[in-house]
């Protein structure tokens, strides 16, 4: 009988040292690494995204950094699709394989499956945004009982992503958004580990501040600018380009820009944080003072 290859995911949220640690086992195994971030695949925005260094880049084999453009059309539907590709072929040469990244939806996507959501077309999304800027959720959450109001009654009120995408695919599929959400999870040709790293929380917001300050000394305003033509664009609603856009657009000045960036950084990592710990199967360590326990661990339960 065949030995089931194992993925490794290894999670965590922002600023918390996944890559360092992702690079050490890609060492110690002999394996590349796949992201399941959902920013860094965009090419344009590698200093807000903290994507890998050249010199990581060059050292470990790298898979979907930088490989599309912030114009380009993708999902955690369409990474599930794309990853499972690239474990078929992954998995014919070794019978283990890492990935890593914080985008909660692009690991639930690989590990589980994910339903399959109809593309929103990308004049509606900006619609739907252009209002919500001018109007706020009230009357779209209004809206969004009428269309579908088993998602109306389950969504976060205050969380605007989720409200918006539900009602933009309602008003773009003609169907409830809820209608799309099967709940069941997908078997898969391989044993998953799940690995969480995690810091106490001082120590972690201390890193994430430092890093956006580093983020700035590396470029990171002249590469918001850059992009700021297509700020309405998905990809690039995100930390780190958004409050850069408020700043060019007059609202804020630039040290306001960098202390949102740093406490919405901080806010996205406590998110992060619920999000996982729902997940029973996630195994927690500290990326620096337990990698032999997280060695150990991946040994006993590979071949």
């Amino acid at each position: 009988m065949t030995e089931r290859p194992t993925l490794i995911v290894l999670l965590g949220s922002t600023g918390v040292g996944k890559s360092d640690l992702a690079i050490s086992l890609a060492h110690h195994f002999g394996i590349g690494i796949i992201s399941a971030d959902s920013r860094q695949i965009y090419r344009e925005i590698p200093i807000g995204t903290a994507a890998p260094s050249l010199q990581d880049l060059t050292a470990v084999p790298h898979y979907f950094i930088g490989t599309r453009s912030v114009q380009e059309a993708y999902s955690a539907a369409s990474y599930e699709q794309d990853a499972l590709q690239l474990l078929s072929d992954l998995f014919t040469k070794k019978t283990i394989a890492l990935v890593t990244g914080g985008s909660m939806m692009y690991i639930d996507a690989l590990c589980y499956g994910i339903d399959d959501i109809p593309d929103v077309k990308p004049e509606i999304r900006a619609s739907v945004y252009a209002r919500w800027e001018k109007e706020g959720l009230y009357h779209i959450l209004e809206e969004l009982r009428i269309l579908d109001p088993v998602y109306h009654e389950k969504v976060d009120h205050q969380n605007y992503k989720r409200v918006l995408h539900g009602y933009e695919v309602c008003i773009s599929s003609g169907r409830p958004f809820s209608s799309f959400h099967s709940g069941i999870r997908q078997q898969r040709p391989f044993d998953i580990i799940k690995i969480g790293i995690e810091r106490p929380r001082a120590e972690l917001y201390e890193r994430i501040n430092r890093r956006v300050n580093l983020m700035m000394e590396a470029g990171l305003e002249a590469e918001a600018r850059s992009v700021y033509p297509l700020k309405h664009l998905n990809a690039l609603n995100t930390v780190g380009y958004k409050e850069m856009f408020e700043y060019f657009d007059g609202h804020i000045d630039r040290a306001e820009a960098v202390r949102r960036i740093q406490r919405n950084s901080r806010v996205y990592a406590r998110k992060q944080m619920t999000w996982f710990r729902r997940d029973a199967e996630i195994q927690w360590f500290h990326p620096e003072t337990d990698r032999e326990a997280i060695l150990s661990l991946i040994s006993s339960r590979t071949p």
